[in-house]
């Protein structure tokens, strides 16, 4: 059985005796990456900083290791607990260097003087978020996303047995927030840090996380792992997502379909229609796409961003009556591209709507 490091109490949270989330119970295990989602304003931030210690509980009890955080010196916990928030930091005249090492303070003496072992720490945690090259640079003057990675290599420089990160992600360019990402998956892995996070990135919650735990209204509205969570509707709900759409097996967002009567159809599939698709979407042109398998890669965007979906189940051959249905389309709309090069034999009839879209003048080379 897997240790519980972590755990949340009939806890309520919120301001001023103002509740915002009320009868909050959550257990992590040792080594588990726990993510916090939901909409702005949900609580995450303050969950986060209720869990840290910057706000007061209204009720309840948070425990580190089955002993209450109430009962852990200051001195111990910042050895036991690494935070990162994204509130800015204010400083004196530090070093990049200098702030990523005041992460080893914790196990200092007295005098606060590190030793060569701190000072490797604060080596390999610059290293490993990519700030080695910042180390002589003044802090204050950094930019924003740099700031965020010399904050993540001084709670990584901690060393902690619990790590704390609110939107940790939210400065950072898509390398960096993979390299990070990569690097905390490693950190629970191989060193069992516990990892409580909040994310806006739904995609990285999906891909990062074993387990996710959902904010919406007064409660916790589910807890369970990505794919437990990521059932088809259930992100529009927690969002409440009105316009556009999210595809909860891919990870992805669509901007809302531009409606009206199909203008081009596109033959597609293997992927191909995707970005023809969005290319259409942003131009404000309506338009109608097939036949696609209902397993092809482009099903879902088509289906997302298309008017009229033209579709064969998955792993059948075109029918007379999808390619009659496919061919009524065309004759519709007043141009045809084709975004794929060669059929397969389950599509070949694409083939034959090739050869009839130029037999009646509508395929064009470019939209």
């Amino acid at each position: 059985m897997e240790e519980i490091y972590f755990q949340m109490k009939k806890m309520t949270i919120g301001y001023q005796n103002m509740p915002i989330i009320r009868d909050i119970e959550i257990a992590v295990k040792r080594g588990e990456i726990f993510t916090l989602i939901g909409p702005n304003g949900a609580g995450k931030t303050t969950m986060i900083k209720s869990i840290v210690g910057q706000l007061k509980l209204l009720s309840g009890t948070i425990y580190l290791n089955r002993e209450s955080m109430e009962e852990i010196s200051r001195g111990e916990l910042a050895k036991k607990m690494a935070v990162v928030l994204t509130e800015p930091i204010k400083t004196e005249l530090f070093t990049c260097e200098e702030m990523v090492a005041t992460g080893r303070y914790p196990y200092t003496g007295r005098f606060g003087i590190l030793t060569k072992k701190d000072w490797q720490f604060v080596k390999e945690a610059m290293e490993c978020v990519h700030v080695t090259e910042l180390k002589d640079r003044d802090f204050r003057e950094i930019s924003d996303g740099q700031k965020q990675r010399v904050m993540l290599a001084r709670a990584i420089c901690q060393k902690p047995e619990i790590l704390i990160l609110d939107e940790p992600t939210s400065y950072l360019d898509i390398r960096y927030k993979l390299d990070f990402m990569s690097a905390l998956q490693q950190m629970a892995r191989k060193e069992n840090i516990t990892v409580i996070l909040s994310l806006h990135e739904l995609d990285l919650a999906e891909r990062i996380s074993d387990r996710i735990m959902c904010v919406r209204g007064e409660y916790v509205d589910r807890i369970g792992t990505p794919e437990e969570i990521f059932q088809k509707g259930y992100i529009h709900g927690l969002y409440g997502i009105q316009k556009g759409s999210f595809d909860e097996e891919q990870g992805r967002l669509e901007l809302p379909r531009i409606i009206g009567t199909p203008k081009i159809f596109v033959l597609a599939g293997g992927g191909n229609g995707a970005s023809v698709y969005r290319t259409l979407q942003r131009k404000g042109i309506p338009f109608a796409t097939g036949i696609l398998q209902e397993n092809d890669i482009d099903y879902p965007v088509a289906r997302a961003l298309a008017q009229k979906v033209i579709s064969q189940k998955s792993f059948t051959r075109i029918s007379e009556e999808t390619y009659l249905m496919a061919k009524q389309e065309i004759d519709k709309c007043e141009k045809v591209y084709c975004a794929i090069r060669e059929f397969g034999e389950l599509n070949r009839e694409n083939n034959k709507l090739v050869e009839y879209a130029k037999k009646v003048g509508k395929l064009v080379d470019s939209l």
